[in-house]
């Protein structure tokens, strides 16, 4: 069962949350009801008719790989925060984060159209399928958060518990957004006050209509009317090409963004403020400000995870001495990085390599405009401003779809 991608999945998770509501409008929660509910939609989310185990499709194979590697993330937090007590140098550092990323590398070369027919199987089925489970890469952002932060010192101890309440968190264990350790365990400490929960349910509910509104109605017109229509594999013309990436580029808005008000919406009715995802990215006036608009979580969290990792370290180490030249290299690497997140494949690599020089050039832009201001009106730039960063989003999105280099 896909998370949000039909009725029924909505039908069950509402019947389930029902008590949850009650409770939260009387100032109450029950964490092991919450837990419940948790295991019953993961079973639900990995079911599977044809992989599995007795001829139950609730004892999939991918709910075992799930529930594995949960065990294997909880341990290595587990055994590393324990580790770092004793001796927090940068040795044992590399080699948890290297040990939190290795199975996400492992599903994406295995995902990679690289391998051509080579596909390891197991009894006629092909591992990926095993492995490569809804919700991977967005446990493993996670976990590499909560290293990196216990390396910090910012984190000193974990229950497991929550920790697990944390890394499972089902509304948004498929596609996000990413929440942060301690802003999440933050709010499942804290029982909101009767009013403060119903203003709470008011905005969740407001946001599963207006995620029907972009997902099923805006998106899916988009997708039957353009998408599907647009014959851009047997006639690449020009023309086609551009409404290609029109369609393409507000799809994947609308779809994305659909999805993340649903995930939104039911972590507001668990008394948990998952933070927003989107905020109308296509009013953006130049490249930083798309990536401090479109998906915020995921952009954040390279942000801070690499890309300031990277220029702290690097100063730190004074392995460089100019400031620009370090920032691009973290440019490159942070949008390298996420090109290959999203798939090792030549499209999603030239799509991540593409932002990334957008930014540099973006950064020269800025030195230059200090020395030559404008004097055209100020809110005709703005507007000049915001229709080119949409077509440069835009012309990324088509290099994205993979439409654009076969």
């Amino acid at each position: 069962m896909i998370p949000y991608g039909d009725f029924t999945y909505f039908y069950i998770c509402l019947i389930l949350m029902l008590p949850v509501i009650v409770l939260g409008l009387i100032g109450k929660r029950s964490l092991v009801y919450n837990r419940i509910i948790t295991i019953v939609m993961l079973v639900l989310i990995f079911s599977d008719d044809s992989k599995n185990l007795f001829n139950n499709k609730y004892l999939s194979y991918q709910l075992i790989f799930f529930t594995l590697y949960v065990c294997y993330q909880v341990g290595l937090i587990r055994m590393y925060i324990s580790i770092s007590k004793k001796i927090n140098n940068f040795r044992n550092y590399t080699i948890a984060i290297f040990l939190s990323i290795l199975p996400l590398m492992i599903v994406k070369v295995l995902q990679s159209s690289w391998l051509g027919d080579f596909k390891i199987t197991i009894h006629g089925n092909k591992l990926i399928e095993f492995i490569g489970f809804l919700g991977i890469s967005y446990i493993a952002f996670k976990s590499i958060q909560l290293i990196m932060e216990i390396r910090d010192n910012r984190i000193k101890s974990i229950d497991t518990v929550k920790l697990i309440d944390f890394i499972t968190f089902f509304p948004t264990i498929s596609s996000g957004p990413i929440d942060r350790y301690k802003r999440f365990i933050k709010d499942e400490e804290k029982i909101p006050e009767p009013d403060v929960y119903y203003a709470m349910v008011i905005k969740a509910i407001h946001m599963i209509f207006m995620g029907f509104l972009y997902k099923y109605i805006i998106a899916y017109y988009i997708n039957e009317c353009v998408i599907k229509v647009v014959p851009i594999d047997t006639d690449p013309t020009f023309l086609n090409y551009i409404y290609y990436m029109y369609g393409y580029s507000f799809y994947l808005f609308f779809d994305f963004a659909g999805y993340s008000l649903f995930a939104i919406a039911f972590s507001y009715l668990f008394g948990i403020q998952t933070p927003a995802n989107f905020n109308q990215p296509f009013k953006a006036k130049n490249i930083k400000d798309f990536w401090n608009r479109w998906h915020m979580s995921l952009s954040f969290w390279f942000r801070d995870c690499v890309y300031m990792r990277f220029v702290f370290w690097v100063s730190k180490e004074k392995l460089l001495k100019d400031k620009l030249l370090i920032s691009n290299l973290g440019f490159l690497i942070n949008f390298f990085i996420m090109g290959i997140w999203h798939g090792i494949e030549i499209h999603y690599i030239l799509y991540g390599l593409y932002h990334a020089f957008l930014f540099i050039g973006y950064g020269y832009y800025e030195q230059w405009r200090k020395n030559h201001p404008f004097k055209f009106n100020h809110k005709l730039m703005n507007v000049f401003a915001i229709l080119v960063t949409f077509h440069c989003v835009a012309f990324g999105f088509l290099l994205f779809s993979g439409k654009l280099i076969h």
